[in-house]
This record gives C-alpha cells, sequence and structure tokens, in this order.
C-alpha cells in the first residue's frame, strides 16, 4: 500500500510539473474541474428525456443515474472522513495550484465519485449515454490531478466508489424505483407530462 501512495505522490508531482509548462491549458483544465460537473447533470437530463417514453424500467434506470450520484456523494463524505487524507498542497506547499484552496479531505475526491456514479449510472440507460459519460469521467480525474486538487490515488478511488454505489444500488433498489414509476405514470398529470406525444404537440 505504502509503495503505491509513493507512485501515486510521485505522478501527483509529475504531472504539477507538466502543469508548470503548460500554460496552454490552465484555463480549459480550470474551468473543466470546477464546472465540469455539469455536463454530467445534462447527461442526465438526456437521459430522462429520451427514456420517458420507454418502460417503467428504463425510465426508472434515467432516474437512478441522478439518485444513485447524490447518494454516491453522500457515502463518500464519511468515507473520505474515516481515510482523513489531507489535500496534496498541503503536504506539498510548493505545488503548483490552479484552484482555489479548500480544507476538506483528499480521498475519495468528491468529483471523481459524482462523475464514476453518473458514467454507471448512464451506462444502463443508453450505452451511448454511457460511453460519453465514462469519456467525460475520465477527463474529470484527470483534470484534478491537473490542476493541483487531488493525487491520482484520490481520483481512481472516486470514479471505483461512485461507481459502486451507483451499480449496486440499481441491483438492490431496481425493482422498487421500477414500481414506483409505473405507479406514477398511473397519475394522469404525470402521464402527461412523461408521455412523448404530448411533448412534441
Amino acid at each position: 500500500m505504502s509503495n503505491l501512495l509513493d507512485l501515486s505522490t510521485a505522478l501527483f508531482l509529475r504531472v504539477n510539473d507538466f502543469a508548470r509548462t503548460s500554460t496552454w491549458l490552465h484555463a480549459p483544465a480550470v474551468a473543466y474541474a470546477k464546472y465540469g460537473l455539469v455536463v454530467f447533470a445534462a447527461l442526465i437530463l438526456v437521459g430522462v428525456w429520451r427514456r420517458r417514453g420507454d418502460t417503467d424500467r428504463l425510465l426508472a434506470a434515467a432516474i437512478w443515474a441522478g439518485l444513485g450520484t447524490l447518494l454516491a456523494v453522500a457515502v463518500n463524505v464519511p468515507v473520505a472522513a474515516a481515510v482523513a487524507e489531507v489535500r496534496p498542497y498541503a503536504a506539498h506547499p510548493a505545488a503548483l495550484v490552479l484552484i482555489d484552496r479548500t480544507t476538506d479531505w483528499s480521498c475519495p475526491s468528491d468529483h471523481a465519485v459524482m462523475a464514476g456514479a453518473a458514467a454507471v449510472g448512464l451506462f444502463i440507460v443508453s450505452k451511448r449515454l454511457g460511453a460519453l459519460a465514462v469519456v467525460a469521467a475520465l477527463l474529470m480525474a484527470a483534470t484534478r490531478v491537473y490542476v493541483g486538487a487531488h493525487y491520482p490515488h484520490d481520483v481512481v478511488a472516486g470514479l471505483l466508489l461512485g461507481a459502486a454505489v451507483a451499480g449496486l444500488g440499481w441491483l438492490l433498489l431496481r425493482r422498487p424505483l421500477t414500481w414506483l414509476v409505473h405507479r406514477a405514470r398511473s397519475l394522469p398529470v404525470v402521464d402527461r407530462v412523461l408521455a412523448p406525444d404530448a411533448q412534441e404537440a
């Protein structure tokens, strides 16, 4: 374990050195590291929109993509507190940091947890949306290291935790969620909102 952490630290320092010499990449990397979560929110909304006229199970999966992401973030709060790892810039004061410094824990990365959960949730909804979300999640993980906010192992742990919560949560909750969607669709007001023909009229 110690060797892996040492390797992660060494990789962080290498990426940090690259960040010092790649000033052309600072603006887009910072923008995505800070606001890239909007991409996942948009993909989830697209998933719900596309599945609104499909089976109860598929619509439930689309809704779960959002709920599972929120649940993963909640699960990460006690996990990060238990790990209690300080941010890399606290351990390496000379490191280049391109975003505002925070005092919250570093591992697992909240951003990576959200990205990993959204990617798995969206893959259940649609392979195409899932593939886009996987690319977006990997990019989020990379930029969080690039801007100096996390070690590589922080984002890898975040992606895995988010993916596990979303995947296992769906396996456990898919039946009650599908039932709830079916019941909700029996309400006239919900049926009118979700019906594709009503949206296109």
